[in-house]
């Protein structure tokens, strides 16, 4: 993968057919790349429990305020927020001296549609 490159899982329909559920073929090896880039964000568990923190928060947004608390010092979260970032989990919008995280649906869609089994 390229570094400091976003990760594009899902940008329009077309893009749906790049991720296909794992049981419906074989990864292409640039499918598997892209994939295993995500997984390895994920692979984190406090990388994982922002995400999650990001992703179930009841506007669908959450300030950096309220999910920092996950047993890090706050470099420390700012630096797993941007690797959440990098690879396309998470966007962000600055709101004054605050900064908001979302996990996009697109992003948990593709998720989703990864993980279950094929029709």
């Amino acid at each position: 993968m390229h570094p400091g490159k976003p990760l594009q899982i899902l940008e329009d329909e077309a893009e749906a057919a790049c991720c296909p559920p794992l049981t419906e073929r074989p990864l292409t090896a640039e499918e598997a790349e892209r994939i295993a880039t995500m997984f390895h964000a994920l692979g984190n568990p406090v990388r994982l429990r922002l995400f999650s923190a990001a992703a179930s928060h009841e506007s669908g947004e959450a300030c950096v305020c309220d999910i920092s608390d996950v047993g890090v010092s706050a470099p420390t979260v700012s630096h797993h927020l941007k690797k959440l970032k990098e690879v396309g989990l998470l966007t962000s919008e600055r709101r004054g001296t605050w900064v908001f995280y979302r996990a996009e649906p697109s992003v948990i869609d593709a998720m989703s549609q990864m993980l279950s089994r094929s029709a």
